[in-house]
């Protein structure tokens, strides 16, 4: 089976996780900062590298514990458990595609802020195609172009700083504070998403070398470096332009390159910002899907991203549906870097809090897990960590105009993810499935003709027209939508076995039976049926089974027990609701396609044919066979 390479060194990490993480913030953001606190938003930048830095140890620590591609949903995973890590990865899923998003729109906008915004979206859409395209071919392709833009990145701003420096003085900086002074904390919220970036880094741990040593070091150093690169820049910018012409300037590195190289230094420096901030968008495209990888891999989110490519090692079916979402974004959020901006910023400081939060459980939960780096601050300065993080959020919503909507905004971003958690639960968790089939067994009931229609029922058995006085599993037989139809074919001479996972569901279906006063259907709870037919079924002559296929955690033990039952050329016949919503949610894997179908069930014994027909927002799959010791056709 195909697996993640470990081609990455330390210096082609730190080079990487430097690019990543500096990202687009560094060319915008400080003339919002001189904009919201004048002069003294140099005081801002310093407090926010000092949280920084904190930070990236949280992260450095906890990459120490968990050298994993999960990264941030890994650390949670270990801290609060499925549902909330789950919640924890999609969100940083939506982050992640969010920043993407804004980078690229960014990136066009600094290098022409007029462009029109069909033009805008077609070559956004074309660099996240091309960079996606790049990650799906391997990381060896990947590194050499990630390490191009950040040495790109490096010189642009080192072109500007080393300069600048001969201009600096105190001339720019009088007066220092020109407004309230709580604008100078309201204005690290605004510009914290310089420092965002440090989950890319823990998603490429199972493609570094040397992980558990290496990425916490990568992760701080950086961080230290990215803090001198701002503090320098800002204060070489701010002594380059007034801080008020700064402030209003659409593209700023470009008009700081014409106050030290004149026009066509300004015009060189514009094609570099571009160039920096598209491959910012790069590092997150590459590392984004391997959180889609972890979660697959957990049954968090569905199986098939967790395919790893046989040639090129890489997370292909997470790849292609990063590239969905991230051009679905680009398209939605073209008009405005400032509102996807303003999406992102709360976001992020949700989640940072949460892995910082979980540093802090795990230190209790975990004491003896090895740990390559710890926290020198402790667990008191992961809590003021934290509550500085809720503190930036609150004031941002109580003074901001329109900061309730973008927040009500984002968290419907999270919630979208909801269904599909409901789904994987409800496919690999047998509890859970328990759970929401009983409390949904009377509505079951009631919209048993919309799910299971009586021409459909009709259907199924006439397949098998001559069942009077036979054996007959009913393998799944919910609230009984089938099964009183089934006792009427067999007549009080046969028998029906009907077995279900639900109390309930049993229940309802024996009240629906007595009502009809039919006797000769045995209903039965099976706690364990997603893994086995019921012992005390010792033989039949048909089994019927609607709804379960995608449910059966153990496949080949359930075949084989309902081989055993059976006689020679006993009959089968499976109906499973597939292609949801046109196609728009995935099946279980196995049931992608016909061949693997007919492979599954002909390993255990069984010869069959498979049919797919149109419902409204499913399609039925027919899977009809008999047991055969030979693959012979079924007809």
């Amino acid at each position: 089976m195909a697996e993640l390479q470990r081609t990455l060194s330390y210096k082609a990490l730190l080079l990487i996780a430097i690019n990543s993480i500096m990202g687009t913030g560094i060319f915008f953001l400080p003339a919002l900062g001189a904009k919201l606190a004048g002069p003294a938003s140099i005081l801002s930048w310093i407090l926010l590298s000092i949280m920084s830095i904190g930070i990236a140890m949280c992260f450095a620590e906890l990459a120490s514990m968990y050298p994993t591609s999960g990264g941030i949903y890994e650390y949670a995973k270990r801290a609060y458990g499925s549902f909330p890590s789950f919640i924890i990865g999609w969100g940083t899923v939506v982050a992640g595609n969010i920043t993407i998003a804004m980078l690229v729109v960014g990136a066009i906008q600094y290098l022409n802020p007029a462009i029109p915004t069909l033009f805008k979206i077609g070559v956004s859409l074309f660099f996240v195609l091309s960079f996606n395209y790049i990650g799906y071919k391997g990381m060896q392709t990947s590194k050499v172009m990630l390490i191009t833009f950040a040495f790109i990145t490096l010189g642009s701003l080192l072109g500007i700083i080393l300069p600048g420096i001969f201009f600096i003085s105190t001339t720019n900086f009088t007066p220092f504070v020109v407004t309230p002074l709580p604008f100078i904390f309201i204005t690290i919220f605004f510009i914290a998403e310089t420092f965002f970036g440090w989950e890319t880094v823990t998603f490429l741990a199972e493609e570094t070398k040397d992980a558990e040593k290496n990425i916490p070091k990568v992760l701080i150093q950086s961080t230290f470096i990215i803090a001198a690169i701002c503090i320098l820049f800002v204060l070489t910018s701010m002594s380059i332009l007034p801080w008020s012409e700064l402030a209003e300037s659409a593209a700023p590195l470009a008009s700081l390159a014409t106050g030290i190289y004149g026009a066509k230094g300004a015009s060189i420096f514009a094609i570099l910002v571009y160039l920096s901030i598209i491959g910012s968008v790069a590092g997150w495209i590459v590392s984004g899907p391997r959180l889609l990888l972890a979660l697959a891999k957990d049954k968090l989110f569905l199986t098939q991203f967790a395919k790893i490519h046989p040639k090129y090692n890489t997370p292909y079916m997470a790849i292609i549906f990063q590239t969905i979402l991230t051009s679905i974004l680009v398209i939605v959020g073209a008009g405005s870097y400032h509102t996807l901006l303003n999406l992102l910023l709360p976001l992020v400081l949700i989640l940072y809090s949460t892995v910082i939060l979980a540093l802090i459980i795990l230190r209790k939960k975990h004491p003896t897990q090895p740990r390559g780096y710890k926290v020198p601050f402790g667990i008191p300065g992961c809590i003021l960590l934290i509550f500085i993080n809720i503190g930036l959020i609150a004031y941002w919503l109580l003074n901001m105009a329109g900061s309730f909507q973008l927040f009500t905004l984002m968290i419907l971003f999270v919630i979208i993810g909801l269904p599909l958690y409901l789904l994987l639960v409800l496919y690999y968790n047998p509890e859970a499935t328990i759970a929401v089939t009983s409390s949904l067994a009377y509505l079951n009931a009631i919209f048993e003709n919309f799910t299971l229609s009586k021409k459909i029922r009709k259907e199924l058995l006439a397949f098998f027209p001559n069942l009077k006085g036979k054996k007959v599993l009913e393998y799944g037989a919910g609230v009984g939508t089938l099964t009183k139809h089934i006792a009427d074919a067999v007549g009080d001479g046969g028998v029906v076995f009907a077995t279900d996972i639900s109390q309930k569901n049993v229940k309802l279906l024996k009240k629906r039976m007595e009502y009809r006063k039919i006797k000769h259907v045995n209903a039965i709870v099976d706690e364990h049926q997603f893994s086995r037919v019921h012992p005390d079924i010792e033989n039949v002559e048909v089994i019927f089974s609607v709804g379960m296929l995608s449910y059966i955690q153990d496949l080949e033990h359930v075949l084989k027990d309902m081989n055993r039952i059976l006689p020679e050329d006993g009959k089968i016949l499976f109906v499973e609701y597939v292609d949801y919503f046109w196609g728009l949610i995935p099946n279980p894997q196995w049931l992608a396609t016909e061949e693997n179908i007919k492979k599954a069930f002909r390993k255990a014994g069984f010869s069959v044919k498979v049919e797919r027909k149109p419902g409204l927002f499913w399609k039925y799959l027919y899977v009809i066979g008999m047991k055969s010791d030979e693959d012979v056709p079924f007809i």
